[in-house]
């Protein structure tokens, strides 16, 4: 469940990232704070259960090839295979950090509270 927090609060960083660069008026400045308040809600709450080194990495790491992807997509920029290659590389670090990282919640199941 923590895990799902980080991948939703990623994809409101895609939003908040574009927003940055492409809002220009009251709805879509108001669109781009509710994103990141979102965002770093749920990235705060995953970060209490799971390490915030990998947390973080996660998120900035799907975040960066969301916005990527979207500026390829939505926007018109350049498609370069060097940058999908780049982006695919992130990727496997990220789900890599992912994999080799235990999550506390099924660590305290085992253990008796204080």
């Amino acid at each position: 469940m923590n895990w799902l927090k980080v991948f939703i609060a990623a994809f409101f960083e895609v939003f908040w990232v574009i927003g940055l660069k492409h809002a220009d008026d009251v709805w879509t400045w108001a669109g781009t704070v509710i994103s990141i308040i979102i965002s770093f809600y749920l990235l705060i709450n995953a970060g209490k259960k799971l390490p915030v080194g990998t947390v973080y990495a996660v998120f900035v790491g799907m975040g960066t090839a969301g916005t990527v992807l979207s500026e390829i997509v939505f926007f018109g920029e350049p498609f370069k295979v060097s940058k999908l290659i780049l982006v695919l590389i992130l990727l496997t670090g990220v789900i890599g950090l992912k994999l080799v990282t235990k999550d506390e919640d099924h660590e305290r199941k085992g253990e008796s509270s204080l």
